[in-house]
């Protein structure tokens, strides 16, 4: 499928080299004027080129808004379709891979489904496509924005480097002492030296990306099969390279006695819970406090060592990977995580 929510829709098309990327964002309301300069933000912070810690493909990635806006950038309510166009690609770095499957990446998979692939850059496997979801995902955080909802997204973990504990500790105080996490300089720059030891190394290493959501009333999400967490966890799973979702506590509640995590039920004008092991979600409905999940990445699949894997003649063959990449994809998911967190909440919304 290449569509995405419910109410409000997003429909994708394009491959990594081909001469653009782009989407359909449909049920968007109308009359709503769009701040392009908070889209382009957003965009730099997933475009390649822009530092050491990631690809150095070189993209503008500014959309080129189609329709669905009058001149003054107000929504229509008609369909908003957009392009971006591909400008740096090096379909000739990837031409020993038209017959040669890369261990861990989508070739094999594509081509048993399909039968044929686009091998330049991944095609529509690549990470590439996300940069229709962050535009998109921008114009949903703006709308977001008018009903008091914030949403906030950073990279809390890089290999064994991890922000785990502070992020627990986050969660075990009342919504009154509740603040963004905020990341020291050295924990930083600790990661920063994490990724550039993989990168030199002709390696990779992967991260946990935290998002925190503020200002969702209770009662968003349904119950039984519609829950807001598996709505969450359907769209994070659906980003490249993700491996894992946990809201609230997580894995970690496979630890603990109930006694050590239950939220106590409290109210002065509001009700709210004394601490948030649930990660504002109780029964696939909001219950008023922070929303707040984790996802987790594996380590970028294309490494610059020579691997052993299979040509599509299914002959033994090695493969030694050249071109750029990223040697922690979990940097540039940064901004993918709020976008698809926000289609998700104004999905809900609407």
């Amino acid at each position: 499928m290449n569509t995405f929510g419910r109410n409000l829709r997003l429909t994708t098309f394009g491959e990594s080299h081909g001469p653009a990327m782009g989407g359909v964002i449909d049920g968007f309301p109308a009359g709503f004027k769009i701040d392009f300069e908070a889209i382009r933000e957003e965009m730099a912070k997933r475009s390649p080129g822009l530092s050491a810690l990631v690809t150095q493909r070189k993209e503008c990635d500014t959309p080129e808004f189609l329709s669905g806006l009058t001149d003054e950038g107000i929504t229509l309510g008609t369909p908003i379709g957009f392009i971006i166009r591909n400008s740096d690609t090096r379909s000739k770095d990837y031409s020993e891979l038209a017959d040669k499957f890369r261990p861990n990446h989508a070739d094999f998979t594509y081509e048993a489904r399909y039968g044929l692939r686009d091998h330049r850059g991944g095609g529509r496997a690549s990470a590439r496509e996300t940069a229709n979801w962050v535009v998109a995902g921008a114009i949903a955080s703006q709308w977001l924005n008018t009903k008091g909802i914030e949403i906030s997204s950073l990279l809390t973990g890089v290999g064994k480097i991890s922000m785990a504990q502070k992020i627990l500790d986050s969660l075990s105080v009342s919504p009154f002492n509740y603040q963004d996490l905020k990341l020291p300089e050295e924990f930083k720059k600790a990661m920063e030296a994490e990724i550039l030891a993989a990168k030199e190394s002709g390696d990779s290493v992967g991260g946990i990306v935290s998002c925190l959501i503020t200002g969702v009333n209770a009662g968003i999400g349904n119950p039984v099969f519609d829950k807001l967490h598996s709505r969450l966890a359907q769209a994070m799973m659906t980003i490249n390279a993700a491996k894992g979702f946990e809201y609230g506590l997580g894995m970690v509640s496979a630890e603990k006695r109930g006694s050590e995590v239950v939220d106590i039920f409290n109210s002065f004008d509001q009700v709210f819970t004394e601490t948030n092991f649930s990660g504002g979600i109780q029964g696939g409905i909001s219950n008023g406090m922070p929303i707040f999940f984790n996802v987790a990445f594996k380590p970028t699949p294309t490494i610059m060592h020579e691997l052993r894997t299979i040509d599509i003649l299914h002959n033994t063959v090695t493969l030694k990977m050249k071109g750029r990449h990223d040697p922690c994809v979990a940097v540039r998911a940064v901004p993918v995580v709020k976008a698809m967190a926000a289609l998700v909440v104004a999905d809900f919304l609407l």
